[in-house]
């Protein structure tokens, strides 16, 4: 894209800003001047910096499928973390073999930012990035690492259901329910009452959003500074469905260990709010807060439309997203 023409915080979205807006230069990074524009041209472009990031990549302990990079700041500039240095960064340009792969970056932004702005769950800190052509990516910031240096403890839920590649095979991050979250949730977390309504809505906002992709490896739980575990921050939430055509859950059982379907699920062929009121029932949410949770999702959001709006999909994916979300909705409130 044409950097001259920023209109809206590569961060936040905001109107009128023409790099990071105040607010993302302090939460992003810790108010420190960054540029939104890397000091890397497109690793495509030279083969110098092609070298420089798969070096990088071979050192990176993020795994995943979609490519990513280690980044620190070195004073008020992003940059590859060199051998034996902690990043605190991670940045995924435009990934390879799906459809509308130039939409990814700008996709996994906006359903990022409206999870935190419109609906209020805790995520990742995050924002668009771009190469020195205009090219973009997505970076966000490590919330495992301690300011002071070190790690805090991070287990993800494949991890606590014990399922590995050797012995649950090439699909073992599918294989389950998000109710069997829950009641790992109640396992490993002293506070989890709290922390399942948290999961409890980030499970709904993933089906209204069409993340097909919210496998075991992208639910994790955080140590905190009072050395119990807590669920961490929301990442890697994207909208699967503007590139691969999936069903409305990652996990194979869905919502339920039974494989329980409502009978609106079975009519509409998608889940309905009797399923998720049941399934809040079933990973322990205390029944008179259920219709609270829910609420959110059920209202139209103007804002949402908005961020929409301002993101950096083109102007058919941007239909697309909102249209995609609309139809999710009308299911949910049946």
């Amino acid at each position: 894209m044409n950097l001259d023409e920023l209109k809206y915080c590569p961060g936040t979205l905001a109107k009128g800003f023409t790099t990071y807006s105040p607010s993302c230069l302090r939460n992003m990074f810790s108010g420190k001047k960054v540029s939104h524009v890397l000091p890397y041209v497109q690793p495509q472009q030279s083969e110098k910096v092609a070298e420089m990031f798969i070096d990088n990549r071979k050192r990176i302990s993020i795994s995943g499928v979609q490519e990513k990079l280690s980044f620190l700041l070195d004073k008020n500039t992003l940059r590859l973390t060199n051998e034996g240095e902690q990043g605190t960064y991670i940045l995924k340009p435009i990934p390879r073999d799906l459809k509308k792969v130039d939409q990814v970056p700008a996709n996994e932004h906006l359903t990022m930012q409206i999870a935190k702005q419109v609906y209020k769950l805790n995520t990742a800190e995050n924002a668009m990035i771009f190469f020195k052509n205009g090219t973009p990516a997505y970076i966000t910031k490590r919330f495992d690492v301690k300011e002071e240096g070190g790690r805090w403890g991070k287990e993800d839920f494949a991890t606590l259901a014990g399922k590995t590649k050797d012995n649950a095979g090439a699909n073992f991050k599918y294989e389950y329910s998000y109710e069997e979250i829950g009641m790992l949730i109640q396992k490993y977390v002293p506070a989890w009452r709290v922390e399942i309504e948290k999961f409890f809505s980030l499970v709904v906002f993933n089906f209204l959003f069409s993340n097909g992709d919210a496998h075991l490896k992208n639910f994790s739980l955080l140590e905190s500074s009072k050395g119990d575990y807590l669920l961490s921050p929301a990442y890697d939430l994207i909208n699967t469905k503007i590139h691969v055509d999936d069903s409305d859950f990652a996990l194979s059982k869905g919502l339920f260990a039974d494989s329980y379907q409502s009978k609106e699920y079975k009519k509409q062929g998608h889940p309905s709010k009797s399923d998720f009121v049941e399934f809040a029932k079933k990973i322990g949410v205390i029944e008179s807060r259920i219709e609270k949770l829910l609420q959110p999702f059920f209202k139209k959001q103007p804002l949402m439309e908005s961020l929409i709006n301002r993101s950096f999909l083109n102007d058919a994916n941007k239909r697309a997203y909102l249209l995609m979300y609309n139809t999710k909705r009308n299911y949910l409130i049946k």
